[in-house]
């Protein structure tokens, strides 16, 4: 489950967002769920300590989870990799299986706790299934035949529902994230454990390997934790609070995506329009909002380029969601885990680089995989705000242009906490004019090593970028025109905001909606945290397939709010680089701090006057209209732009930008008539591909 929320939070505003009230169909939580601090002094939810309540231990917890690191980095992990490479994946998920179902006793007795006869039956069944048809739990005929979930209930959750508070939050060597009630329901299950009981050489050794075979499948969180967050500790106890309060709330037990599941597995479309009701007013297909909530006509404001055609249109926040589905399967296809040395799956094969840009500052780390014609077209590609290096998308990009011949190079975006590091001390991103130059120093950089490496000189280079790396990727461009540094050939932004000041504005719009001090945001944060991994849990299902989200507009403000305010934390947490002993005041001014506040306190931007030289895209109105080497992909219902700027847009850039007619934010990026386009538009000046 960690691992699948922590994805979760990691694809940004990628994944949904709900507004269906099944607060209304659950019992109220017992108040010792609630012993977290919920109310708040600070303009924005502090998270951490929403779920965890007051971290007073910080300093202790702390070194702790430095010294778990370092207890994964040199112990744990190597023993995973070799066992990962000596047993392959088929082989540690049926050790896995049996293992669960060999804990059978402490789930029913949790069950049995908490007076739940449901569960009882449940896993009794699932108990009695797996042991007999599924060969001893190697297999799960409970789920995939009878179609009976597991529960995956602890004894916390039964002390919990006992009325027993949690007390204070500890990190402790090897047990990671704990509290006084989950230690005590280690201790019970740890009881309930036969093995406990059986003191001999081949026990030990059996315990030992299940433990390293079940221990193995968190390798790839505590890497996603360390990698992608400037504060690693931060993260986790976020992580390690909402999933806690998830399962705590038994949020998890409940079926709450069955409406939605019947409406994609039956076919019912009266039924999937009365849910869609719900959501409320919507932009159709007649006309645009504009900030006065006006409709402007769309003949008006600009006519589309691509129609996407029976794209199922929710609100322009939950169909920028659908990002989520822009995908490719066989990236990660292996028949090793992961951590094997035998993976050669296409993730596994990308390469990483580093490059000196400033002295004394730490490197910059780059991603890359080339083919071998050392003359191959090179695509090189700058992701959405806050993604680093190895993001989704940057690897669903690359491994489409490693396919049509193309080599890679990825870069993580300029408003990332690793760029921060390796800039000049005091440098903070945010305005294109000047981001630009610092960016194309790293691209620079970074093929420059690439030729003294590998002799790798390509005989055509594009340079793709999404939403705040489509921006760049236009003042880019404009920059080389003044100053040929790089030799790009083309230029490709997909969802670039217009006017950066106006895209500010409605990335702190939706978190401002809410009233922070109300306990309702911790619930439905955690509820709506509990929907997204029960479809995460849905997708992988046979002939399983989904067009509209089951979520709410209010719930998608809430998560897109989350991770993108989780972004600009890191920033500012680098730019600060507090002392140990100043870590938690850091969080107090952070979570008192807007996108607008940051451009105002670092980077000295008014978002209120008129001067847009350095972050507008009309800044380069004589690039846009005198050349011919780039294109613009922007949808016209895209939130973070509106229809008076596109349509002027349009009448600088003319055929140069492409405009479809929904899909919001990238929410178009995994649809046939965009792929279609974008592919014969790049790959057509490519020969090779």
């Amino acid at each position: 489950m960690k691992k699948k929320l922590l994805s979760f939070l990691l694809l940004a505003y990628f994944i949904f967002n709900p507004v269906l009230n099944y607060a209304a169909e659950t019992e109220s939580l017992p108040n010792n769920i609630q012993a977290a601090e919920t109310t708040q002094s600070s303009r924005y939810p502090d998270y951490a300590k929403m779920y965890v309540g007051e971290d007073k231990h910080e300093k202790f917890n702390r070194k702790m989870f430095s010294l778990n690191m370092k207890l994964n980095k040199y112990i744990a992990k190597p023993a995973h990799i070799l066992w990962s490479s000596i047993m392959p994946k088929f082989g540690i998920d049926r050790i896995r299986d049996a293992y669960n179902n060999i804990e059978y006793p402490k789930r029913l007795a949790s069950c049995i706790l908490q007076k739940d006869g449901e569960g009882i039956k449940k896993e009794t069944l699932r108990f009695l299934t797996n042991s007999t048809i599924g060969l001893g739990g190697l297999f799960d005929p409970a789920d995939k035949i009878f179609k009976v979930k597991p529960t995956n209930e602890n004894m916390e959750q039964a002390l919990c529902k006992c009325k027993m508070n949690s007390g204070s939050y500890f990190v402790m060597p090897c047990l990671h994230s704990c509290t006084p009630r989950s230690l005590c329901g280690r201790a019970l299950e740890a009881a309930l454990d036969p093995s406990v009981y059986l003191a001999s050489p081949i026990t030990s050794i059996i315990k030992f390997g299940l433990m390293l075979n079940r221990t193995s499948y968190m390798q790839p969180l505590a890497h996603m934790i360390e990698t992608t967050y400037a504060d690693p500790y931060d993260i986790h106890k976020k992580l390690f609070g909402i999933e806690n309060y998830i399962k705590n709330s038994n949020y998890d037990r409940q079926e709450l995506l069955i409406e939605e599941k019947q409406l994609v597995e039956e076919g019912h479309p009266e039924l999937a329009e009365e849910l869609i009701s719900e959501f409320g007013e919507q932009s159709n297909a007649s006309g645009l909002k504009n900030d006065n909530d006006s409709l402007l006509p769309l003949a008006d404001a600009i006519k589309p380029d691509i129609i996407l055609d029976g794209y199922n249109k929710q609100t322009p926040v939950i169909d920028s969601m659908k990002t989520a589905f822009f995908d490719d399967k066989t990236i990660n296809k292996s028949m090793w885990n992961e951590l094997s040395v035998w993976n050669r799956s296409f993730t596994k094969r990308i390469k990483t680089g580093s490059v000196s840009i400033t002295e004394g500052r730490a490197p910059y780390q780059f991603k890359y995989l080339l083919q071998k014609d050392k003359n191959s077209p090179l695509m090189i590609f700058y992701p959405s705000i806050g993604e680093g290096a190895g993001n989704h998308h940057s690897i669903v990009f690359a491994k489409m242009f490693y396919d049509a011949g193309y080599s890679v190079v990825m870069q993580g975006s300029h408003f990332h906490w690793e760029f921060i590091k390796s800039m000049p001390e005091g440098f903070a991103p945010g305005i294109p004019y000047t981001d630009c130059e610092y960016i194309k120093k790293v691209t620079s950089a970074i093929l420059k090593n690439l030729e003294e490496k590998y002799d790798y000189k390509p005989r055509e280079k594009i340079v793709i970028g999404t939403s705040f790396g489509g921006i760049a990727t236009l003042f880019v461009a404009d920059s080389e025109t003044k100053n040929n540094l790089l030799n790009i050939d083309k230029y490709v932004a997909i969802s670039p905001p217009i006017e950066l000041k106006y895209a500010l504005k409605q990335l702190d719009k939706n978190g401002d909606e809410f009233d922070k001090n109300s306990p309702e945001v911790k619930d439905k944060t955690a509820l709506t945290a509990a929907k997204i991994l029960q479809l995460y849990d849905l997708k992988d299902e046979k002939n399983f397939k989904l067009e509209k989200l089951p979520f709410t507009e209010e719930e998608g403000k809430l998560i897109t709010t989350f991770v993108l305010r989780q972004k600009l934390s890191d920033i500012i947490y680098t730019i600060e680089n507090p002392l140990n002993d100043k870590k938690n005041d850091i969080y107090k001014m952070i979570n008192n701090m807007s996108y607008q506040d940051y451009a105002e306190k670092y980077l000295g931007l008014s978002i209120d006057n008129d001067d847009t030289t350095q972050t507008s895209l009309f800044a380069l109105s004589d690039f846009l209209s005198e050349n011919k080497n780039y294109r613009i992909y922007e949808s016209i219902d895209d939130y973070f732009i509106n229809p008076e700027q596109i349509k002027r847009l349009k009448e600088i850039s003319e055929t140069k930008l492409i405009c479809i007619n929904c899909g919001a934010h990238l929410g178009f990026l995994y649809r046939k008539e965009f792929l279609d386009n974008f592919k014969n538009l790049v790959f057509g000046s490519n020969k090779n591909s």
